[in-house]
């Protein structure tokens, strides 16, 4: 007889065929079952304590896996579902969760009567395409520019969030910030985007009923000497600046040999002259307001002051590109390539305000601007916190509804049409794929079944009676009021979702179940080589143009 043969290393450990299966499933629907509680409007808060001590109180679907230090492989691709939905259409990340869990549940029961999971995936995909089409016939678009409509539909998605106490505070405010942005690139098609132009300033203290769009930019600056320098300017004149106003020093150490006394003067003469020539270049244009990313020396501070011009130093690239979009100005590198185009009159007002310990300057009633400041004010760095994720939230589905202006009925409404035609359909299904895909129709009924369970009502009374309603495909609009568990017409209560992020949470949550049930192989535990005696190596941390808004600039 053959000794066995040891093809991998002991360290390493493998688990294949179907206990894979079975532990993929529920690592899924454990991490589905952390967050089933969210959703609704009756949905439960999460509290969490991350790595350095702060707290976190949320039902952000994406909020909270993002916090959860995971272990498992498959729930850790279960929580990249919950980012991706986050970034692709910014609403929906609990339920992509809940409906793949529920997908991956139903699959159990096939994998133990010894189904393929390729078989599976196949029937999955095949109900995928029927979901598209339903939705497809039950959507109705809207008129973009219909305030009201606009209000009911936000204000139905972040019905769902802690934020809805403040009735259509957060609403308004995430409509006015899209639509000011929201530009027209031909063809009917208007992009905005959102992380670029849209700046949420954050300052405790005060209500959140104060909380505001800003018709314009607002950093957290002073001009360079108060006092001396205007803090409030009508109509200014801005020039934005991507160079220092300072004098330039040597690349490299520079030694210069002097030998006469006077040739030290000549040298500080020509220091001074050149940064005289910089401010003469900019001072020929007449602006009222110089904004320079870099640094501003002393001297040429007081050409400036001497001059009547208020300058600010320092500001982050990301909010001279905001400006540079309300006021109409353009960011020059070198003050000698300054034209009178590049000047912004756009504005309406410059001041700084002191608010709280702090002073911000406004850059504020700007002309048709195309960036805007959302300044939220609140009483604690938490609440903010969570009224900024609801905020990005409600701009996102207002962006998506600029962007494809069709909905859907909200409150499980959707998910029962499709369930109901998906059944329907179910018996024209040929082979043995008929059982899958008649697996997946009931899968769709695990969101109407968690907002159910969320408002306490008697959940399997009223999914009989929804499903009665819905029994052949039709009713498309009857669904449960999150708020009451009655079964009501979605129509009448304007509980609305957007037509992507429907889509968007079937598609991604279909084909993760499909991921997760082609794995068939785990082996864990393998190491990269390192040279000997090499430590861990810190891993360098590539920054990108997002993190720029969240660091800490050292004070002038």
């Amino acid at each position: 007889m053959l000794s066995p043969l040891l093809v991998l290393k002991d360290s390493l450990k493998r688990e294949s065929g179907t206990n894979v299966h079975h532990a993929n499933i529920q690592a899924s629907k454990a991490v589905a079952d952390i967050i089933r509680t969210t959703l609704g409007p009756r949905s439960m808060l999460k509290m969490l304590l991350d790595a350095a001590g702060g707290i976190v109180v949320t039902n952000d679907g994406n909020a909270i896996l993002r916090e959860l230090d995971i272990a498992h492989p498959a729930a850790k691709s279960m929580i990249e579902l919950s980012r991706t939905q986050d970034e692709e259409v910014g609403d929906g990340t609990t339920s992509v969760i809940v409906l793949a869990g529920e997908m991956l549940h139903v699959a159990e029961a096939f994998i133990e009567k010894d189904y393929h999971p390729t078989v599976i995936c196949r029937a999955y995909n095949k109900a995928l395409e029927d979901a598209i089409s339903v939705l497809d016939k039950i959507a109705m678009t809207i008129d973009v520019k219909h305030r009201s409509t606009m209000l009911g539909i936000v204000k139905s998605c972040i019905g769902t969030k802690f934020t809805s106490q403040f009735g259509d505070l957060i609403a308004d405010l995430a409509i006015e910030a899209t639509q000011t942005i929201g530009v027209d690139v031909g063809q009917g098609l208007r992009v905005v985007d959102i992380k670029k132009y849209i700046k949420v300033e954050k300052v405790a203290g005060g209500q959140l009923e104060d909380s505001k769009v800003l018709k314009g930019v607002m950093i957290n600056k002073d001009v360079v000497a108060p006092g001396k320098m205007k803090r409030k300017i009508v109509k200014p004149r801005i020039i934005l600046l991507d160079c220092p106003l300072e004098y330039k020093k040597g690349e490299s150490q520079t030694n210069a040999e002097l030998v006469r006394e006077d040739d030290w003067e000549t040298l500080l003469k020509m220091e001074e002259e050149y940064i005289q020539n910089l401010c003469l270049q900019i001072l020929k244009f007449k602006p009222d307001l110089v904004i320079t990313e870099k640094g501003l020396s002393d001297l040429a501070c007081h050409y400036l002051s001497k001059a009547g011009v208020t300058a600010i130093r320092r500001v982050r690239k990301t909010d001279n590109n905001r400006i540079a979009k309300a006021s109409g100005a353009v960011i020059v590198n070198r003050p000698d390539e300054l034209q009178e185009s590049d000047v912004g009159t756009g504005a309406g007002l410059f001041e700084v305000k002191k608010i709280g310990d702090e002073f911000f300057a406004f850059i504020v009633d700007c002309k048709d601007p195309k960036a805007c400041t959302i300044l939220l004010r609140g009483a604690s760095k938490d609440l903010l916190n969570e009224v900024e994720r609801n905020l990005q939230d409600a701009m996102s589905v207002s962006r998506n509804i600029i962007k494809n202006p069709k909905l859907v009925p909200g409150g499980g409404a959707t998910e029962l049409t499709v369930s109901a035609t998906l059944k329907q359909k179910s018996s024209s299904v040929e082979g043995i794929e008929k059982w899958p895909y008649e697996a997946a129709a009931l899968a769709f009924e695990a969101i109407p079944r968690t907002l159910a369970q969320n408002c306490g009502v008697n959940v399997i009374r009223t999914m009989t009676a929804l499903q009665g309603k819905h029994a052949n495909g039709e009713n498309a609009w009857i669904g449960i009021d999150g708020n009451t568990g009655a079964i009501t017409d979605m129509k009448e209560q304007k509980i609305w979702d957007a037509y992507n992020v429907k889509a968007q949470t079937f598609k991604t949550a279909i084909e993760a179940a499909c991921m997760l049930l082609r794995i068939d192989d785990i082996v864990s535990g393998i190491k990269k080589k390192q040279a000997p005696g090499a430590g861990q190596a810190p891993k360098s941390k590539v920054e990108t143009e997002a993190d720029a808004d969240g660091e800490q600039i050292l004070p002038d």
